[in-house]
């Protein structure tokens, strides 16, 4: 996991933050051993920004990965996923282990599970 997350660090330099400065890498392992990594990309119209995490697992998705062992999420100060991201990580990659960082490399392990108690997933829409 240190590759994961080391890729979530250095994809937070690509990020595009203008409006709030908040720059945010995340980088998923694929089934197969790949990392593909994603930054958040910030619109002025603020609900069009895209996470990170989105980001990365929709790069993944597009390149034809559907199986995921872990996600990293890098930001300055630790800061965890967003609702949205939450759901979207479950939808796609279902419990798997997440670990948030920050700029000293502090690291806080925990799941998709831990974080989205509850879950709304496609086994309520039958």
């Amino acid at each position: 996991m240190k590759k994961l997350i080391e890729h979530a660090q250095e994809m937070r330099s690509f990020a595009l933050a203008p409006y709030s400065g908040y720059t945010v890498g995340a980088s998923v392992l694929t089934e197969d051993g790949t990392i593909v990594g994603g930054c958040n990309v910030e619109s002025s119209s603020y609900s069009l920004t895209c996470c990170a995490e989105r980001v990365a697992l929709f790069r993944a998705i597009s390149q034809g990965h559907r199986s995921f062992k872990g996600l990293a999420v890098a930001t300055e100060n630790g800061g965890s996923l967003c609702g949205a991201c939450r759901q979207v990580v479950w939808d796609l990659c279902g419990d798997i282990p997440i670990f948030i960082t920050d700029k000293n490399g502090k690291i806080d392990e925990t799941t998709s599970a831990e974080l989205l108690p509850g879950a709304f997933d496609q086994s309520m829409l039958k």
